[in-house]
């Protein structure tokens, strides 16, 4: 693929051509034909691999406060079943559609093989806002969206996860609803839950801290020391606050911070700490007195060491890739970068750690949740963060290995070993007909 808009104007491109770019499922599929090329996978399988195993729409009707009935769409797509039961997370809002969640499975299945755990990809998805429901209203919709779906959910078959707008109160409720079904306490039906109710310590910080660990493995490749480092992040929900507050614990600079209403910025470092005072009480980044105010758009393109984009798809496209000024990018956000902005960004020298290896972090400790509740054994945090070290750590090297042996960036490589460890799990199992 060419590198479209390399000169950062990107105005030719066509209202189709600038969807198909902005599309989930679109970027996967995209780097899935040059990866599987590359590989030289037999035609048929490639279709087969990307193709998901099972899509669900259901409709869920829903009594409001207010006593109208409201019906809500709701999707789970599950992937693969190659390497295990399908896992992936369940968002809520308004923008939530089948294409979205198509793509976000895939890059779950490619994602679980890259850090080499036993699970296959799903994504799951409720069309609402969060931000104009009740909390008795959202209750309502989780549990009979759960309900939904329960013939296909379930520990050995496919285990949701907290995603955008979720949290672990809603884990809380789809699975006791799951429990309340099948008329016993099943723990391991999803994971991101409360600890109370068989979570995992360090769950609640996990992407966050695999967003550091790959971060530091790309420090050692450069040679750089974490407390010269000037690190963006654009997103403060889960993923960047925590990686924030991990990373300023650990040394590094952070001099640039957003959220969905905008940020701010100081090229000084910013007092994370009083930060995360300030967004508590007000509820946004904006008004923080430790920077100046800056957009969302803006604060991508400022001179930093490592730009991490932890807040939600496509915000690195086209028209934007040449002004990144990062030598590092750090994917905390699910395909944050578009396929025509890679290619800039690869001719540009920037090293970009891959969404599918630098937010795993959560995968990999949801599955030690998983592990855990099966158990009925909980682990130490210290075990959980050691753990999760050793996998990411792992990860990190194998996909930059990967890339320097097959000539190749990261995002490829990533996406070469994963779909060669899907590929061979299939060609060891055999078609069923």
């Amino acid at each position: 693929m060419g590198a479209t808009g390399a000169g950062g104007g990107g105005g030719t491109m066509s209202v189709a051509e600038s969807q198909k770019e902005l599309s989930v499922y679109e970027s996967m599929a995209t780097r899935f034909d040059v990866a599987a090329k590359k590989l030289e996978i037999d035609e048929g399988l490639q279709t087969y691999l990307r193709t998901p195993n099972r899509e669900i729409i259901v409709h869920i009707p829903v009594a409001r406060d207010s006593g109208r009935l409201d019906v809500f769409d709701g999707f789970r797509v599950q992937h693969s079943i190659a390497r295990g039961p399908c896992k992936g997370g369940v968002r809520y809002g308004p923008r939530v559609t089948l294409d979205e969640i198509r793509g976000l499975a895939a890059e779950m299945t490619w994602k679980c093989a890259v850090v080499n755990i036993p699970f296959g990809g799903a994504k799951g998805g409720v069309v609402c806002d969060p931000e104009h429901l009740s909390q008795g209203e959202l209750e309502r919709i989780t549990r009979r969206y759960t309900a939904e779906i329960l013939d296909y959910i379930g520990p050995e078959r496919d285990v949701p996860a907290p995603d955008m707008n979720t949290n672990e109160q809603i884990m809380a409720w789809m699975m006791d609803t799951y429990s309340m079904h099948v008329r016993h306490t099943v723990t391991a039906c999803v994971t991101g839950k409360p600890l109370d109710l068989g979570g995992s310590r360090g769950r609640r910080e996990a992407t966050g801290r695999g967003v550091m660990l790959v971060a530091d493995e790309a420090l050692k490749r450069f040679g750089w020391q974490r407390n010269h480092t000037r690190v963006i992040i654009q997103g403060f929900g889960n993923v960047g606050s925590q990686a924030a507050r991990l990373m300023n614990d650990a040394g590094y600079k952070i001099i640039g911070i957003s959220d969905i209403n905008g940020g701010i910025f100081n090229s000084n470092g910013i007092d994370i700490t009083a930060l995360l005072g300030h967004v508590k009480a007000n509820k946004m980044v904006q008004g923080f007195a430790g920077g100046e105010t800056i957009s969302n758009e803006d604060i991508l393109e400022q001179d930093c060491d490592v730009l991490i984009p932890a807040a939600t798809e496509s915000v690195i496209t086209s028209r934007n890739a040449a002004r990144i000024k990062a030598r590092v990018l750090v994917e905390g956000a699910n395909s944050p970068t578009t396929p025509p902005a890679d290619d800039i960004l690869f001719d540009r020298s920037v090293f970009v750690i891959p969404d599918i290896l630098a937010n795993a972090g959560g995968v990999t400790v949801s599955y030690f949740e998983w592990v855990q509740d099966r158990e009925g054994y909980f682990w130490l945090e210290g075990m959980v963060n050691e753990r999760l070290k050793h996998i990411i750590v792992a990860a990190f090297n194998d996909v930059v290995h990967y890339g320097e042996k097959h000539g190749v960036n990261n995002r490829i490589a990533a996406y070469m070993l994963a779909i060669d460890r899907v590929a061979f799990s299939l060609k060891l199992r055999g078609i069923y007909a």
